[in-house]
């Protein structure tokens, strides 16, 4: 009786504690499903075509796929991983980021220089907005008043009113901007520059800037260092850069600004998320194929988990 007690108690902590991982894998066509407590990938599924950037829907019950060569989002049931409908995303969507209220998608239009702005529940577009050339990355506050779109080849950020769907203003940052973050006050921007080789961190309020970050790594030759991803965490402590052929993830303090550690991780690292505690740190490494974990309270990498051919999106349930 004791030992079917202590399993089902054991079985119980698994469910509460444990965590699934769903990573879009470009060249393969798939999603990978992981599980990182294990350290196991648990299956791969064929989605479409050139997969990319991946959300979770609000509930948690959906995820938001990009197939970029598809020019559509696909919507896939999180319990049965199988689709369930698509969203109209423009052409070559890439990467996009959902409203804090779960209502709406923006979606970067490399091609067309725009973002595409969709209602979920309805299923349609809402409005087209011009930007910069090339946009990539897009992201929305926390409070839900901005909107912020990178255009790579106008190496700006545009800042779009998130109530009339328009343009308000426009900052320079360093050359080619790839990832955006809001701190979980909204307060404050990163951007990171894949040709700059460093991190803008913008005032969210006045769209200045506050510091430029540069990162020396020893035996890394500076044209090697390709910032892309950067998340940040809820207590505003750090902020984590993926620094792509560096094949490091970055550690910054997020109110110094002092860069404190760099993580080892796999080849050509693009994107990172945290584990719903803040106490790791997933990373997918487009050339090596696998996903490195970083534990935040060890300060290392514990694991890498082979996912399949040029993982590059990911979320965390």
């Amino acid at each position: 009786m004791k030992r079917i007690l202590a399993t089902l108690l054991l079985l119980i902590s698994y469910q509460v504690n444990s965590e699934t991982i769903f990573i879009t894998l470009e060249k393969d066509n798939a999603l990978a499903i992981v599980d990182p407590i294990t350290g196991k990938l648990l299956k791969t599924i064929a989605i479409g075509q050139r997969p990319r950037g991946i959300v979770l829907s609000k509930d948690q019950q959906q995820l938001y796929i990009a197939t970029s060569d598809d020019d559509t989002i696909q919507v896939i049931d999180i319990n049965t991983l199988k689709s369930i409908g698509t969203l109209p995303s423009g052409e070559d969507p890439e990467t996009f980021a959902m409203n804090p209220s779960g209502t709406q998608l923006y979606v970067s239009n490399e091609d067309d220089s725009q973002v595409t702005v969709i209602d979920i529940n309805n299923a349609k577009v809402i409005k087209t907005i011009p930007v910069g050339v090339e946009p990539e990355s897009v992201t929305v506050s926390s409070d839900e008043k901005w909107v912020v779109s990178a255009s790579e080849a106008t190496n700006m950020v545009h800042w779009i009113n998130n109530k009339t769907l328009t343009v308000e203003d426009n900052t320079l940052v360093d050359p080619r901007p790839r990832g955006l973050s809001f701190s979980n006050d909204s307060q404050q921007l990163w951007v990171t520059s894949e040709m700059g080789g460093t991190v803008t961190v913008l005032d969210a309020e006045k769209h200045t800037k506050i510091k430029t970050i540069s990162f020396d790594i020893t035996g890394v030759s500076s044209d090697k260092i390709q910032p892309v991803g950067v998340i940040i965490d809820k207590a505003n402590h750090w902020a984590l850069v993926a620094l792509g052929p560096a094949n490091r993830v970055a550690l910054i303090n997020a109110q110094t600004f002092e860069v404190e550690k760099y993580f080892l991780v796999g080849q050509r690292v693009w994107n990172l998320a945290f584990s719903p505690d803040q106490k790791r740190v997933y990373t997918t490494n487009g050339v090596s194929n696998d996903l490195s974990i970083i534990d935040l309270e060890l300060m290392k990498v514990t694991k890498s988990i082979a996912v399949g051919r040029y993982p590059w999106g990911l979320v965390v349930k």
